[in-house]
């Protein structure tokens, strides 16, 4: 921040900084974290149990990491960033981790984004037009948006993202055809596979055929926005754009086989490269010459001979004039370089390469790729074939949804999503592009601000030279607020979010903390498991190694009506293995740890306050305008009941992750003061005291 090299540089500086962090709840947080590694402690947090820990596990391994931050009228501000992990190394700001269904968080916005785009987008039509809108279309929700709007009484942003949310969907598995492949995905109750459910069943009990057939209308919507919609380029067998995307396609394709070819071979003499393509000939005397004939197309006869008796030694037995008849069947110009593939059964892009590395030693991948221009053209010609157009559709659909998803991470890239792509398949709903804790929380910041977007922020002030002719205080200036999503997303969102824990997987933490009134404090967030692997599969596609990367789980929350944060439990490396937990594990934590911070968190909760009026006898509160937001930031309205009294608690529903349910800025300038602080400048002897210079 101020650009110091090091520990002792900074030591030199006469500075006074004071963060945002409350320091009782961070003590109390990072004593809890460190007690966790005791068994006692951990029995008696209630961690030993199904989805949590097993008896004899090494706790010891786990690292946990627990944010939070508050809204205030400052912007959002850091109250405890407290782990285990005596090291610099942070978990939610440095690493890409598998979180799981958290990604269906980030899903549910972008489903509710969409529809409300598409409410504004229609909102004024008349009836007639949106009856055209209505009829059936590859953009389903386009089309629902259409006809609810011609059909609903309530025409509001609220009322038709209600209805979004209560629009059903099969949670029946399926092969789906997603990420340039076939992909079957599964749910973790199998009994919701013969189910139909809405959203707001699905969000709740975290359900994955759900969510993938939600990425699949988001994806359609945003394929037909594309400069290629799949609806004129598939459709249409004229269009001149097929030509295209299919020679996109194939220098693609090409590219990846032929850096697996070149990384190959790379190393290996002209000798050693032409061996390995004649072993895998499998003692074929066609394929060895086919081979042969295309490496060695000016060797003649007796040079062919003597290769082939010493590749395959069996041929010794074999009429010379069978001999001679595949040696000119096989001539170099008898071939495509595709037929020559097909009868060596080695891609015929491998054969050329091994071809140009022998006859150029020492060149670059890139150079060898831009060699291959033709012959890439050539392999692929049968694709170009007018009557290929079933293969064609489904080539140019794969290249479509990887256009589609370009623009889905722009808005996820938006909402403050860390990485610089998706991984373009509907698997990305339930968690395969990764995330980062942090980012997650900034997320919900947004939607416990309404949608407005506030600067997070740890400190308060930086005092210099305090008592000195030099002395310099900075403050914070006043935050600037971005409003980035509709006040009525974050709302309808904020609803789902707190049925996850009213009801759904994270019910366990429902009333956790109450106030003095026995009313249950408002909390919702996702909930989300990750099993990160590494897997390797051999060419009939059996799998020949699987091991542990590392395992999470994570809870993504807000608290009562200003504070948010995250918590994630992590085993790193192999030894991830050996554990078995889901989110429950940080739900479970969660409702132990929660209790203790309310004294320093909440003290507003434990104060017996007098019973609110009827809605008549009270004075309408007006709602806060745009510019009201730096000094005073929209409070979040929960939609939720407060539950009071006692209440039986609802079964917890079951997560676990995907694989146990499937078969610094480098451009930053050095030094200075930070951006969101702003100089205070002491007056000088007799003077009135100043405001911070602007």
């Amino acid at each position: 921040m101020l650009g110091e090299r090091g520990l002792y540089d900074l030591s030199r500086l006469d500075l006074v900084a004071r963060s945002t962090l409350n320091g009782a709840a961070q003590q109390e947080v990072t004593r809890f974290l460190l007690g966790l590694a005791n068994p006692e402690q951990a029995a008696t947090a209630g961690l030993y149990g199904k989805y949590l820990f097993a008896s004899g596990q090494d706790l010891s391994k786990i690292v946990y990491s627990f944010t939070l931050y508050e809204k205030s009228p400052q912007g959002m501000l850091l109250r405890v960033q407290a782990d285990n992990l005596n090291q610099p190394f942070d978990i939610n700001q440095q690493t890409r981790l598998d979180l799981g269904s958290t990604a269906k968080f980030r899903t549910l916005i972008s489903y509710l984004e969409v529809v409300a785009r598409l409410h504004g987008q229609y909102a004024g039509l008349s009836t007639s037009k949106l009856g055209e809108l209505a009829q059936p279309r590859r953009d389903v929700l386009a089309q629902w948006v259409a006809a609810h709007l011609a059909s609903a009484q309530d025409k509001s942003l609220k009322a038709t993202l209600e209805a979004a949310m209560a629009r059903r969907y099969s949670a029946a598995p399926q092969v789906f055809y997603t990420g340039g492949g076939e992909h079957v995905f599964a749910n973790f109750n199998k009994d919701d596979n013969s189910r139909v459910m809405d959203v707001w069943e699905a969000t709740r009990n975290s359900v994955n055929l759900v969510y993938i057939r939600i990425m699949r209308d988001i994806v359609q919507h945003y394929l037909e926005a594309s400069p290629g919609a799949a609806s004129r380029v598939i459709d249409d067998a004229g269009n001149p754009q097929r030509q295209l995307y299919l020679l996109k396609f194939v220098d693609q394709e090409a590219r990846v086989c032929m850096r697996r070819f070149y990384q190959r071979h790379e190393k290996s003499s002209a000798t050693d490269m032409a061996a390995d393509l004649y072993q895998r000939a499998r003692q074929n005397p066609r394929r060895f010459t086919a081979l042969f004939r295309y490496l060695e197309p000016r060797a003649d006869w007796s040079a062919y001979l003597a290769a082939l008796r010493q590749s395959l030694p069996a041929t010794a037995s074999m009429q010379e004039s069978v001999l001679r008849k595949l040696y000119e069947q096989n001539a170099p110009e008898a071939y495509s370089l595709a037929d020559r593939g097909y009868v060596t059964q080695i891609h015929p892009l491998e054969i050329w390469l091994v071809g140009y590395l022998r006859a150029n030693p020492g060149v670059d991948f890139e150079e060898a790729f831009s060699a291959s221009a033709k012959e890439r053209v050539q392999v692929y010609d049968w694709l170009l074939a007018a009557n290929k157009k079933n293969a064609q559709d489904i080539r140019i659909q794969s290249l479509i949804e990887v256009e589609a998803f370009e623009a889905l991470h722009k808005d996820w890239k938006r909402l403050g999503y860390p990485f610089n792509n998706l991984t373009p398949s509907y698997a990305t709903s339930i968690g395969s592009s990764g995330d980062r804790p942090a980012a997650l929380a900034e997320l919900m910041g947004i939607i416990v601000n309404d949608g407005v977007r506030l600067p997070v922020t740890s400190l308060h002030s930086l005092d210099f030279a305090v008592g000195t002719p030099y002395e310099t205080r900075l403050r914070l200036r006043n935050p600037q607020p971005e409003r980035l999503l509709p006040k009525e997303v974050a709302q309808v969102a904020r609803k789902a979010l707190g049925l996850v824990v009213e009801t759904g997987t994270a019910v366990r933490l429902h009333g956790a903390i109450k106030d003095a009134a026995g009313n249950a404090v408002p909390i919702g967030g996702k909930t989300g498991t990750g099993d990160h692997r590494y897997v390797r599969y051999g060419a009939g596609g059996q799998l020949l190694e699987a091991r542990a990367v590392n395992r999470t789980a994570t809870f993504v929350f807000y608290l009562g009506d200003r504070y948010f944060g995250t918590f994630t439990a992590l085993v790193p490396g192999r030894d991830a293995e050996n554990y078995q937990f889901t989110s429950s594990l940080t739900a479970q934590i969660l409702k132990t740890l929660l209790p203790r911070l309310q004294t320093s968190l909440l003290p507003e909760t434990l104060k017996v306050t007098v019973a609110t009026p009827p809605a008549s006898q009270t004075e309408a509160v007006p709602t806060p305008t745009e510019e009201d937001l730096p000094e005073q930031p929209t409070q979040m309205s929960v939609d939720i009941p407060l539950q009071r009294g006692p209440a039986k608690r609802a079964t917890e529903a079951r997560e676990g992750t995907a694989h146990e349910v499937q078969p610094r800025d480098e451009n930053a300038a050095p030094g200075g003061f930070p951006d969101d602080l702003e100089p205070v400048l002491l007056p000088a002897a007799g003077s009135k005291p100043s405001d911070t210079v602007k």
